[in-house]
């Protein structure tokens, strides 16, 4: 634990959001305390963290919550600077181009890839499908853009829009299993095929990305009890 402090993070082991701050926590070498929340009867610590959103991630740092994945994210990289790799540059410009990726990956991507999953009609989930692959066919040139040749978005090392995509990569998975589109084409999008190899392969990713079948596993008992409900 550097320098004595007290990590505690409240989230669910299934979300991309929470996995986001593990891998920050991992990548840093942090010790922390894993909390697991259960949401459908969140925790009073939840509830007191984080009382306009009530959701998880937070992180607790020496008592003081932290809500939002990557709000805590730059926290953990704000705070625990001199610990582990940096993942924003100390340019000014390169750490502004950063946020803007990490926004389009959270508006352009995430959005949509959630409405192709969860669409109340087959025209929502089709028109989500749609603007995913249109996103991901933008971030294949961001990446070239932003690794300047390097293996990562933050150029030889690992920076802050691979930690917001690399949250996501087990559920991007999971979706080829169930739906069999796969997001990150080799032949469509190489670059970030490419990437996608050599994020999981890193100590964080294989610390913190949760297990693709334990998931497929979970997206199938939900929507079974989503289902039952009808």
């Amino acid at each position: 634990m550097a320098g004595g402090d007290d990590l505690k993070l409240l989230g669910a082991w299934p979300s991309p959001f929470v996995t986001r701050v593990k891998l920050a926590l991992a990548l840093k070498g942090l010790s922390y305390e894993d909390v697991e929340e259960n949401l459908s009867n969140k925790s009073e610590l939840l509830l007191k963290s984080n009382p306009v959103h009530k959701k998880i991630p937070v992180l607790i740092h020496n008592g003081s919550p932290v809500c939002e994945s990557m709000i805590i994210v730059q926290y953990i990289d704000d705070v625990f600077a001199s610990t582990g790799p940096s993942l924003l540059s100390e340019d000014p410009y390169e750490r502004a181009v950063a946020r803007f990726w990490v926004a389009y990956v959270d508006d352009k991507l995430v959005a949509p890839w959630r409405q192709s999953l969860r669409g109340k009609t087959e025209e929502e989930k089709s028109e989500g499908k749609k603007q995913t692959f249109a996103a991901v066919e933008v971030l294949e040139g961001a990446l070239r853009e932003c690794s300047k040749g390097g293996d990562f978005f933050g150029g030889d090392g690992v920076g802050l829009v691979d930690v917001a995509l690399g949250g996501l990569l087990s559920w991007m998975k999971v979706t080829d299993v169930l739906s069999g589109d796969k997001i990150f084409d080799a032949v469509k999008t190489p670059l970030l095929a490419a990437w996608v190899e050599r994020f999981s392969a890193i100590d964080a990713a294989k610390a913190a990305l949760p297990d693709v079948g334990r998931l497929v596993e979970f997206a199938k008992a939900r929507e079974a009890a989503a289902a039952a409900s009808k």
